[in-house]
């Protein structure tokens, strides 16, 4: 089987605005609130400490769901080179913060390293997302790659609605 390194997923994207403002929107917890996670959802930030070795802990809300369908997350900060360069580990969390399996999908990794690198284009911001899994075993491994189809639609959803927030801020076309 694969290993991570070629199990992982990447995703880019032209932004339209620009690369200082496209890094803070995707570090800040302030913006960070307004569009993170599945399009179909609402988050609420229980913690956020955004430098190498900081933790964002949020709850993901679905919209017109109850408490019960609440799923939390977490993000390890590992580097964060502005405005070009951040990676951070992610997964799911307790309320408490501690990492935890996905209940509905127990041989999901446990942690996924994510890297960030955002890249000037005349004005606008080419963004790319390479997505791995960490300390996976054979069998996290291959959960991940047959999910690349179901990951691409999740962050296309959570893209197209940073893309929205993106113009309440005034820096997309109308």
């Amino acid at each position: 089987m694969a290993n991570a390194d070629e199990v992982g997923l990447t995703i880019r994207r032209v932004f339209d605005a620009p690369r200082d403002l496209v890094f803070a929107t995707m570090t800040d917890p302030d913006h960070l609130r307004h569009w993170w996670g599945p399009k179909e959802c609402t988050i609420t930030v229980a913690r956020a400490d955004v430098r190498p070795g900081g933790i964002f802990h949020y709850c993901m809300h679905p919209r017109g769901g109850t408490a019960d369908m609440d799923v939390w997350g977490r993000f390890d900060f590992q580097e964060i080179e502005p405005p070009q360069r951040f990676a951070f580990v992610n997964g799911f969390a307790d309320e408490q913060g501690n990492r935890i399996r996905y209940p509905l999908l127990p041989m999901w990794p446990l942690e996924v390293l994510n890297t960030v690198t955002l890249e000037e284009d005349n004005g606008k911001t080419a963004f790319t997302l390479h997505s791995a899994p960490l300390n996976a075993s054979t069998a996290e491994n291959a959960i991940f790659l047959a999910s690349h189809a179901s990951m691409e639609g999740g962050f296309g959803g959570m893209y197209d609605v940073y893309e929205d927030y993106l113009k309440t801020l005034g820096t997309g076309k109308q």
